[in-house]
């Protein structure tokens, strides 16, 4: 445990102390340690801490237990990083409103090859078929995904890296140890495997409308690239959209019916200057990304199947399957489908994860 990071989970964690004074004070006084021990007196002296903002954090210092609250974040499994580490990403160091700490679970982003795709949660059909596509295909070429878990577009998107056998990273408006939507547990240990959970706020923190809106500027601040597959004219989506204007990101929308409401905020999009997507493979070639040996591979495997495979594959969604499930949905004898299902994992589409579960890899 580095022995500056209780500080700075100790400022973090001030109530009333939001990023921009956290960021003033460290400015000031040189690190999170040196804020601790300064007194209140001097504390009130610095341009834009109040003496109520003084009080606060003389009130913290007799309540906030160093040691303990950092062992039982480690517990928890929850990394914290903050803006004084030089490991702090340097894309939310560009951003004039950035956190000056935050916590993940899991892994974070690599800093190259990141693309945002987010939609909305009463999305259609046609929406989650084109965020899993996208999820899948840019993933399968080494893009990492980044979206925000919610229903949706959004959790369409990270199920569609999953797929593709990429990495995919969730920025949450709550907690990162909160599972936001509540049923959402598989998604939330499947992001986990090969990605991770990220949130500026503290872990126990529970989602609240207002937190979402500023939660979708590290969504975009994280991405080089900002997708939009389905959105309002009013819309969370669009707020991304924003930030992501802002930031001087890229952004991509998905086109629909003109008479759609879903698409209405797409199209206002593409109207004035978003690229279009017309297919994940127009995307691919957009960004100059060749279609990846890996992608063309699993098109290969999918494309060579018997029927027989070809019906058992078609029964897996994004959810894992028993056999029972399996044999009900394909119709086939019990022998049979642990035949083809055998067929399959070997093949490597298909994993038994645990004991008599199967999902697609």
């Amino acid at each position: 445990m580095k022995e500056e990071l209780k500080y700075q989970y100790w400022l973090k964690s001030i109530s009333g102390i939001g990023n921009k004074k956290q960021k003033k004070l460290v400015e000031y006084c040189g690190s999170a340690r040196e804020v601790y021990y300064l007194p209140q007196k001097q504390l009130t002296c610095i341009y834009g801490i109040t003496e109520k903002d003084g009080t606060r954090i003389a009130d913290s210092r007799k309540n906030f237990r160093l040691e303990e609250e950092m062992e039982d974040l480690e517990k928890k499994g929850i990394s914290m990083i903050c803006m004084e580490e030089e490991e702090f990403p340097k894309k939310l160091l560009q951003i004039p409103d950035g956190p000056y700490a935050f916590f993940y679970k899991g892994k974070l982003p690599n800093p190259k090859g990141t693309a945002a795709i987010v939609g909305a949660r009463n999305c259609s059909s046609y929406g989650k078929s084109m965020a899993l596509k996208l999820g899948e295909c840019l993933a399968a070429c080494h893009i990492q995904i980044i979206s925000g878990m919610a229903s949706g577009i959004d959790s369409f998107g990270h199920w569609g890296a999953i797929h593709g056998g990429g990495a995919t990273f969730a920025v949450l408006g709550c907690g990162v140890d909160v599972c936001y939507p509540r049923g959402a547990w598989e998604l939330y240990g499947r992001i986990l495997e090969n990605g991770g959970i990220i949130s500026e706020y503290l872990p126990g923190t529970n989602p609240a409308p207002g937190l979402f809106p500023m939660r979708n500027r590290l969504i975009s601040a994280f991405s080089d690239y900002v997708i939009i597959v389905e959105a309002k004219n009013r819309s969370g989506s669009l707020i991304t959209a924003d930030f992501a204007l802002e930031q001087g990101k890229d952004i991509y929308a998905v086109p629909g019916r003109v008479d759609d409401v879903l698409s209405q905020g797409c199209n206002r999009l593409i109207s004035q200057g978003a690229g279009i997507i017309l297919s994940p493979e127009d995307l691919l070639t957009d960004m100059g990304i060749s279609r990846c040996e890996d992608m063309l591979k699993k098109e290969n495997l999918k494309n060579s199947l018997e029927k027989e495979e070809s019906l058992v594959y078609s029964c897996f969604g994004l959810h894992a399957m028993t056999m029972e499930e399996i044999i009900r949905q394909s119709g086939l004898e019990a022998e049979r489908t642990a035949d083809l299902l055998v067929k399959l994992m070997s093949k490597g589409l298909v994993e038994e994860y645990f004991k008599n579960r199967y999902r697609k890899t």
